[in-house]
């Protein structure tokens, strides 16, 4: 099996790098905070002028037709800048939701409006009993049951919750399961839930191993700079080795993460445990490198005039996001230990 990307897919992936570090930057987030939504409109349109919010809307509704495997480098960039917008929860999560549910009306009403930046999407599942963006959402897909559901924002009542991360808007959502909202049910919700799970989980995997790579940037710049003993404190073996292993820790991450989302972009039967399998892996990889790079950074890396923090804060709230490392050590654990009459009859990994 090749797992090699394309060229075509690594140029889209350096011109989204340059672009988000240009736009994207750490004094451009701050300044986020200070605003009531924590958004902008005018950088979401620019996110769409690029094409990034019709990656995965099919071409008949105004988007690009590409898949998980195509989208995954462009959430390591997302993770890489630490992007406050929507766009992993509405492009990677969502869209497929609206794409595979059967409800061509809905789906002809909301993909073009996604593809042409004009709405954005927010994800409830019952692993996230808070969303995040719900307050700039047109639209939420909820989870109730074994059935999705497609509310209006209108039609929700939202409470604002604090979360870790100044650039994650957090909300509870309360609202009112109906016959009209139903999506689907069932076997068929289930199946739609549970793909979204996967995609939600994998997109925070990728975005952890760019949050690994701009730490090890941050620390690695930090240590030439700073000097103890007159010399840079990066010239120190132990220093250097803090930054290694997390480089260590990194690489090996980004093969599951890569794996994941070929099983899911392909529906692999297996899509569950790789995409659970890629979650820890980079999870550990991102937290790794916030406890090294804090280290690296001393008491400077706490504070919030260092950018660190920005980086470090997602990593900490992603690794909870979409299952914790305890929900998806289960699943890679009910998949190992699972005899062979289990697996051929179809477990859901």
């Amino acid at each position: 099996m090749d797992f090699r990307f394309s060229d075509d897919q690594k140029l889209f992936q350096q011109t989204v790098r340059e672009f988000l570090v240009a736009e994207v930057t750490p004094e451009r987030i701050r300044a986020s905070w200070q605003t009531d939504t924590g958004r902008s409109d005018a950088l979401w349109a620019q996110l769409a002028e690029l094409g990034l919010t019709g990656i995965t809307v099919p071409e008949a509704h105004g988007g690009l037709g590409m898949n998980e495997l195509d989208f995954v480098l462009l959430a390591e960039e997302i993770g890489y800048v630490a992007l406050p917008e929507p766009l992993i929860d509405t492009v990677l999560v969502g869209v497929p939701c609206l794409r595979d549910c059967g409800n061509e009306q809905l789906a002809a009403e909301w993909l073009p409006k996604i593809a042409a930046g004009e709405t954005r999407l927010a994800i409830g599942l019952d692993c996230n009993p808070l969303l995040a963006d719900a307050h700039v959402a047109g639209l939420l897909l909820l989870a109730h049951g074994d059935e999705l559901h497609a509310v209006p924002r209108a039609d929700v009542t939202l409470t604002a919750n604090e979360c870790l991360d100044p650039s994650r808007r957090l909300f509870r959502v309360d609202w009112t399961p109906s016959a009209v909202t139903r999506l689907a049910g069932g076997a068929a919700g289930r199946a739609l839930l549970d793909a979204a799970l996967n995609r939600a989980a994998l997109g925070a995997a990728a975005q952890c191993l760019g949050l690994a790579q701009r730490m090890i940037e941050i620390s690695v710049a930090y240590t030439r700079d700073r000097q103890q003993f007159g010399q840079a404190i990066g010239t120190f073996q132990a220093v250097q080795h803090l930054m290694a292993n997390v480089a260590v820790k990194l690489e090996y991450a980004r093969a599951p993460v890569h794996r994941a989302a070929y099983d899911v972009a392909h529906g692999k039967a297996r899509a569950g445990v790789s995409v659970s399998h890629a979650k820890i892996a980079a999870s550990e990889a991102a937290l790794l490198g916030a406890r090294n790079s804090i280290q690296v950074h001393g008491a400077m890396g706490y504070t919030w005039e260092v950018d660190l923090h920005i980086f470090a804060k997602r990593a900490w709230t992603l690794d909870n996001a979409w299952g914790d490392r305890a929900f998806h050590k289960q699943r890679v654990a009910d998949f190992v230990l699972a005899d062979d009459a289990a697996i051929g009859a179809g477990a859901t990994f």
